[in-house]
């Protein structure tokens, strides 16, 4: 598989990227691309998909927090794509399919080309089956009125989600290598805080609904309608916690604090320079130590699941669980389908939609304890896999120690040496990390979030904007002293 790789790869190089820059990208430039990005995210955001029709379905409605797109504009698809390819080959790398040495340049550039390539045919698969399956249907008026087919109409919703998908990807890469952190975690930061604002402050009554869906405009509605007396019952209680809100702006506070917590719990490793006397620093391994963001990994993985699930019920398929809009009802989908709320976990809630009203209880608990261990054991496994393929595993990490002419007091000066010493801490902060942000995620999507942006994308929103800070502050601090970017591995 690998030597096919191998063949191919001089086409793959042929794919256009975005060029990296030669030498040090001053501070003020990073910044400029980075706000013009976010900008040109948003604008995309908002240009809808001509000839789409309104009846559409969403598939991914319940992720959309997650995929930074937005149901009915040209960036639809959002960060999917990119999403998918990295997991698929994340799994053909770490279950030994295609056999690749990532610490080797060589073998790394083959990667990462292959995996552009992926994105490009993921971008094409997921707009599709949409398509193809009847979720996103042509609009017959704007058929007749331009005198052409249904089949056209398809062909140019197809052409607009396959370009918002390639700017996507481009504008991810102008980030990566002009500006300051990632695209995808641009995105993901935005359209997330985007849905927080507007979980706490839209006035708009949802249909079917009394209340306004944002929490400060529902509690004035319900100062409106409802006594203290009555407030204060215990029924009242449990509808001002949950219908109210108040159990999601408790949760979305206790949540930031502990992953700002967790992002500052680390293992610092002490280090001298090897010829400037005095010169010493430390190396942190945090006990987030592969970030949050192989928590996408997992939910990407279950939305492909669920996707499979809708168009297999679409074509009338039913025996893997039957669907209402975009969300299972009963069947294996539904037991894997991700906990978001307190309606998708407590009996009583869950059973207050007519569609559910007899579904037994233990198949509902059951649900509960699958989602847990997908969580959990996903976030381990996802953790290592991204520790090993982004350049964070140990002999990478003890390559850059040693190039920077650092190394550990009273060890002999060696990459292997220092490889040894991270062995002790990586892969075990990686694996705890993993289950403790999976744990973290499970609570949070019990417990429900403010602006329904589920418990994977507040962790994913906290843990960005720290790292975003930080990456701030590191950018500044080598714009300072332009000697630390040698140990910060840029070139000077």
């Amino acid at each position: 598989m690998e030597q096919i790789l191998r063949n191919l790869q001089p086409y793959f190089e042929r794919i256009p990227s975005v060029s990296r820059p030669i030498g040090h990208v001053p501070f003020k430039e990073k910044m400029m691309w980075t706000i013009t990005v976010l900008i040109l995210y948003f604008v995309l955001s908002n240009i809808p998909v001509f000839g789409l029709d309104p009846s559409s379905i969403d598939l991914f409605e319940q992720y959309r927090a997650l995929f930074a797109g937005k149901s009915g504009s040209i960036i639809a698809l959002g960060i999917g794509p990119i999403v998918t390819a990295s997991i698929i080959l994340q799994l053909l790398v770490g279950a030994g399919i295609i056999k690749l040495d990532l610490t080797k340049p060589e073998d790394r550039a083959a990667y990462q080309d292959f995996q552009r390539f992926l994105v490009f045919v993921m971008i094409a698969f997921e707009a599709l089956p949409q398509i193809l399956g009847g979720f996103l249907k042509p609009n017959p008026l704007v058929a007749e009125q331009l005198g052409v087919s249904l089949f056209f109409i398809s062909f140019l919703i197809f052409v607009q989600l396959f370009i918002g998908g390639v700017l996507i990807v481009y504008m991810d890469e102008v980030v990566s290598k002009w500006g300051i952190g990632s695209g995808v975690s641009l995105f993901i930061l935005a359209g997330i805080s985007q849905s927080i604002i507007t979980g706490l402050f839209n006035w708009i009554v949802p249909p079917n609904s009394q209340m306004p869906a944002g929490i400060v405009p529902r509690w004035f509605w319900i100062a409106q309608n409802y006594s203290v007396e009555q407030l204060l019952t215990i029924d009242g209680l449990a509808f001002l916690f949950i219908q109210g809100g108040l159990l999601a702006l408790i949760t979305t506070i206790v949540i930031i604090l502990l992953i700002v917590y967790a992002e500052g719990t680390r293992v610092e490793i002490p280090l001298a320079h090897a010829t400037v006397r005095g010169a010493r620093g430390r190396f942190p391994i945090k006990l987030i130590y592969a970030s949050v963001l192989p928590m996408i990994f997992v939910r990407a993985l279950q939305a492909n699941i669920q996707i499979f699930g809708m168009i297999l019920y679409k074509k009338g398929i039913t025996i893997f669980g039957e669907y209402v809009g975009s969300k299972p009802i009963n069947g294996i989908m539904y037991l894997l389908s991700p906990i978001r709320s307190p309606f998708d976990w407590i009996p009583s809630l869950v059973k207050s939609s007519p569609y559910m009203a007899d579904l037994p209880d233990w198949m509902i608990f059951l649900h509960l304890f699958i989602d847990a261990s997908i969580l959990i054991a996903g976030g381990i496994l996802f953790a290592i896999f991204w520790v090993e393929t982004s350049g964070m595993d140990t002999r990478t990490v003890a390559d850059q120690i040693a190039r920077s002419g650092m190394q550990v007091p009273g060890f002999r000066r060696s990459p292997q040496v220092l490889a040894r010493i991270l062995d002790r801490y990586i892969p075990k902060v990686t694996i705890l990390g993993g289950a403790a942000v999976g744990l973290l995620t499970l609570i949070a999507n019990m417990l429900g979030t403010i602006g329904n942006v589920s418990g994977t994308g507040l962790l994913l929103a906290v843990s960005i904007a720290y790292r975003f800070y930080q990456d701030l502050a590191k950018e500044q601090l080598s714009e300072m002293h332009p000697m630390l970017r040698r140990l910060l591995g840029e070139s000077v």
